[in-house]
């Protein structure tokens, strides 16, 4: 359940900006490339008893200018 907040407690509340990110500027544009891929391969014999075995790989590269 929200209480409402009184016109005093709204007065006391301070903000501020946060610094600027120059690792992510490049001019006026800031950019990320982000590539991700997920594979994955599983192999069944189809036979009585068999074991099923599976793999999977996952890679993210992020570049950024």
């Amino acid at each position: 359940m929200r209480r409402e907040l009184t016109i005093a407690e709204l007065e006391a509340e301070r903000t501020e900006l946060l610094p600027a990110r120059e690792t992510l500027t490049f001019g006026n544009t800031n950019w990320a490339n982000v590539f991700a891929s997920n594979s994955s391969l599983a192999l069944n014999a189809a036979s009585l008893y068999s074991m099923a075995n599976s793999a999977a790989a996952q890679s993210i590269t992020v570049t950024q200018g």
